[in-house]
């Protein structure tokens, strides 16, 4: 599903990248923050691995916050 003039689409993604930005300004770590941050895509996605859980987490970061892009991103299939 791809973003809406550079809006992220998917809730859990959006809830994943909003937490992982917002741990980060008030000084959490980068490794507790994407700990966190993979818990809650777990929370909404309790089918998903940890492997799972962990590489669409990273690919959103680096995606979002890392790279500051807008276009699509590889992910799941809810909306």
């Amino acid at each position: 599903m791809a973003p809406e003039n550079g809006r992220i689409t998917r809730n859990c993604e959006r809830a994943v990248v909003t937490a992982y930005r917002e741990l980060r300004d008030v000084g959490t770590g980068d490794i507790s923050a994407f700990h966190a941050c993979t818990t809650l895509y777990r929370i909404h996605h309790p089918e998903a691995s940890l492997n799972e859980a962990r590489r669409l987490v990273s690919e959103w970061i680096d995606h979002h916050v890392v790279r500051e892009a807008e276009g699509p991103t590889v992910g799941c299939d809810c909306p």
